[in-house]
């Protein structure tokens, strides 16, 4: 069987309190070998590093852009003491998921940013890559990585221009495609992810977010009471057949290229496969 990795699940979210280890055992009957487990506040630090360890996965710790507003001043000490005193444990293996969001109303851009930039700092001190959230921020987050650079990460979910991804790669980053790559109409992203060379993608599902198109219910029909499909990180192979289909080359040409891809982003990954 052809083994995946997912870059980016949130193995710890509410939607998973039921099941589970279940759903990570399915995602690992499908293939998924591996998932890295990112952080979104002080909250789920000790969450993700705990389910990294239970599954033989991977996590990072931060301080996610939408949960700026009511994260604490010192939160990012918090993180700092956090980075040392698990730095030597070979799970850990990015600082994330950071950044900027210029989508979700009512952030205030300034806050985030104080939060970005404190946090490319201490990538800098641990010496650790970043796991950066891309929503409409993607020319002020380059801005910040030329200012503080890092020795680089994977841009989660993104969906920039041709030439912003050139500027994320030519960084040591690898961008992130998921579910929103099955759509049909998101004619941009799917060109990008056809057009780009073989050492520039990595997979994820960014679970339970993001669903795939087959996944994905209609607001109409929500209010109807018809539900949302649960994204999980077994569906991380039919996103790679969409995506291998859109580059025309194998499934197991794209699990070797998105692998070997996760292991240069995230460098401690390679001694856990």
């Amino acid at each position: 069987m052809t083994a995946w990795i997912d870059t980016h699940c949130h193995l710890d979210a509410p939607e998973f309190d039921a099941d589970r280890d279940a759903v990570r055992h399915q995602a690992a009957l499908q293939g998924v070998a591996h998932c890295v487990i990112p952080a979104v506040e002080r909250s789920n630090w000790d969450a993700v590093r705990t389910l990294a360890h239970h599954h033989a996965d991977s996590y990072a710790l931060g301080i996610h852009p939408l949960y700026t507003g009511r994260a604490q001043e010192g939160d990012l000490d918090s993180l700092a003491r956090a980075l040392a005193q698990h730095h030597a444990d070979p799970r850990l293996v990015a600082i994330g998921e950071i950044g900027l969001d210029y989508f979700v109303p009512g952030l205030d851009p300034a806050r985030q940013e104080q939060f970005y930039r404190a946090q490319l700092q201490l990538a800098r001190k641990f010496d650790l890559p970043v796991i950066v959230h891309v929503r409409r921020s993607a020319d002020k987050l380059l801005k910040g990585l030329r200012e503080l650079p890092v020795q680089g990460g994977i841009a989660h979910a993104f969906n920039g221009s041709l030439q912003q991804a050139r500027a994320f790669v030519a960084l040591g980053f690898k961008l992130g495609f998921g579910g929103a790559v099955t759509y049909e109409r998101a004619l941009q992203l799917r060109r990008l992810a056809a057009q780009l060379p073989p050492d520039a993608l990595v997979l994820e599902t960014d679970a339970p977010d993001i669903p795939p198109h087959w996944l994905y219910t209609p607001a109409a029909q929500r209010e109807q009471g018809q539900p949302q499909g649960r994204n999980t990180p077994a569906e991380l192979p039919r996103i790679a057949a969409v995506v291998a289909q859109l580059r025309g080359q194998s499934l197991q040409a794209l699990a070797e290229e998105t692998t070997a891809n996760t292991r240069a982003a995230l460098p401690r990954v390679h001694h856990l496969l």
